[in-house]
Formats: C-alpha cells, sequence, structure tokens
C-alpha cells in the first residue's frame, strides 16, 4: 500500500492510501478508524484511493478539534481528490462514510460519477441503528450509548490494546454474530489488530461529530448510485439506506446476508457491484456525450 501525507484546510496533516498499480481512480471514503484492511477484495486493485480519518492511524488530529464535523471531512476527501490530480470519478463509503460520500456528491456533483454506499446511512446514523428497537427510541439509544463509550475510552484502551488477536480470537469474533463466519480470518485479523489500537475517546468523538449529522435528501444526485445493505446489520438498517434514495431515478440496492462487516464478508459482492456500477457510470457517460456532445469520463485526471 503507498501511503503519503497531504495538507487539508485547516493544515491538519492527513494521512492519504492508495493501492499499488494502475486502474479507474475509485475514492474510498472511510468509515470511522477503517484503512485498507477493511476491503481485502479491492487493496490490490489499482486506481482505489482513500484516507485515515482525522487523528487516527497516521493522520493528525487538527490543532482546533472541533475541526471533525462533516464539512472538514468533505474537505479531506477533495483534498485527497486533487493531490491525486482527479477531477472525477465514482466515489465508495461505507459506515458513517456513506454519509461523507452523499454530502461529496451533493456539494459537488461534477466530481462525483456514481456512488457506491455500504452498510451505512446517508445522515442521521443514529436513527438507523439497533432494528429491533421502535424506530422512536433507536437515535436516544444510539446516541446514549456512543456517548458512554466515550468516557470509558481510557479504560477501553487499558482494555482492548492489550487483547492479542489469535487464531482463537480470530474465531470468537467470526462466530460471535459481529462478524459473520463467512469472512477470511486472515482478513479478519489484518483488520482487528489495528483496530484495537485506537485512542478510544477520541474515536468516540469522532463518531459522534458525524454521527449527529442530519439525514440527508439526496433528491438533487442524478448520477447512478449502488446500495449494499447487510441483513442482520445491527448499525445501520436496510429501511434507513434505502429510504433516502428509493426514488432516485438510477439507484440499486442489494440486500445480502451479512452483518455491518459486509466488505470483510462478501468482498467478492463488493468488487463484483463496484465493477458493475463503473460499467453503468461509463454507459451514462456514453449516452450524454452522443446526446449532448459533452464528453466527459469517470476516473478523469486533471492534465499537469
Amino acid at each position: 500500500m503507498r501511503e503519503h501525507d497531504v495538507i487539508s484546510w485547516d493544515g491538519t496533516k492527513i494521512r492519504t492510501w492508495q493501492a499499488p498499480g494502475e486502474g479507474t481512480p475509485v475514492l474510498l471514503c472511510p468509515g470511522v478508524g477503517s484503512g485498507p484492511e477493511s476491503w481485502p477484495s479491492l487493496t490490490d486493485r489499482g486506481g482505489l484511493l482513500s484516507w485515515y480519518m482525522r487523528g487516527t492511524m497516521g493522520s493528525d488530529r487538527p490543532v482546533d478539534e472541533r475541526n471533525i464535523s462533516l464539512d472538514d471531512h468533505v474537505s479531506d476527501a477533495i483534498t485527497v481528490l486533487d493531490d491525486a490530480g482527479i477531477e472525477r470519478c465514482v466515489v465508495m463509503g461505507w459506515s458513517m462514510g456513506v454519509t461523507i460520500a452523499a454530502e461529496l456528491a451533493l456539494r459537488r456533483p461534477e466530481r462525483v460519477a456514481g456512488l457506491l454506499l455500504v452498510a451505512g446511512a446517508p445522515g442521521d446514523s443514529f436513527a438507523g441503528m439497533l432494528p429491533l428497537l421502535p424506530g422512536g427510541v433507536r437515535r436516544f439509544v444510539g446516541l446514549t450509548g456512543t456517548k458512554l463509550l466515550q468516557q470509558a475510552g481510557p479504560v477501553l484502551d487499558k482494555v482492548l490494546h492489550r487483547v492479542p488477536v489469535t487464531d482463537l480470537t480470530t474465531f470468537l469474533l467470526r462466530h460471535s454474530g459481529v462478524i459473520k463466519p463467512s469472512s477470511d480470518p486472515k482478513a479478519v485479523a489484518a483488520a482487528v489488530s489495528r483496530f484495537l489500537q485506537h485512542d478510544w475517546r477520541w474515536y468516540f468523538t469522532l463518531a459522534l461529530a458525524l454521527g449527529e449529522t442530519p439525514r440527508q435528501d439526496l433528491g438533487s444526485i442524478v448520477c447512478p448510485v449502488t446500495l449494499l445493505a447487510g441483513r442482520d446489520d445491527l448499525l445501520a438498517t436496510t429501511e434507513s439506506m434505502s429510504g433516502p434514495v428509493g426514488a432516485l431515478p438510477q439507484a440499486r440496492l442489494r440486500v445480502l446476508p451479512c452483518s455491518h462487516y459486509l466488505p470483510l464478508e462478501a468482498p467478492e459482492v463488493v468488487a463484483a457491484e463496484l465493477d458493475l456500477l463503473l460499467d453503468r457510470v461509463r454507459s451514462v457517460d456514453f449516452a450524454i456525450e452522443s446526446t449532448t456532445g459533452e464528453a466527459f469520463t469517470s476516473g478523469s485526471r486533471s492534465r499537469t
């Protein structure tokens, strides 16, 4: 994995990563505290690029720690695109990264050729959690629970930083219902090893700041959109994903027998759906060019 640092709008150093090799550029908006290990089917796919959220895995915390709003994450996404010289591409998002990807498409539609939204609601994340609870209490329970975990951050650090990631712990995790057994043990071990080392107070601070974003109105989005939802996802119900995009003209929804960690449990489906989305984008671009004479392609790079 190739990594280097860029400077975002407020001077914060953001570490980007890019899969080696050549390929059609695709921007991945990460979930809170996630890295390339969460995408085993895509990390050898040339053209995939992403970044680590502020204060995680090599990216600095902002000097002003209030600069972790949706605005800041969207600015980081644009900085990553500009640094790579990419004018327009397909954008992916996972978990709360769906909120970032959707907002990028709303604010800068000329830069987003298509959207692949995976296991995440577009805004109002806490209201989309915990499907077994009545809709009216989901937000309260999700928000309150996250605030309690934020306060418990130092205790979680002492415990989770010492948890050994072995074949046994990976097996137990994959059979606990948190991550399904369909996931590859080596991929789970790689993802969990880094994930456990977070500063957990900061992790939940990030989650609170982004998760309280109001539900986004996606009605103005006209590019091709694909949603991948986990049937057994406790953090993003299918309804919280499908509702905001149900009326969009080019939306596709696929529900899989997965949990929130769908990219680890069905990596081949993620790769196949990305390929299908890229084909749909190329078809739309061709149709627009044929009709209007306006030439543009997904994955276009700026000229230097």
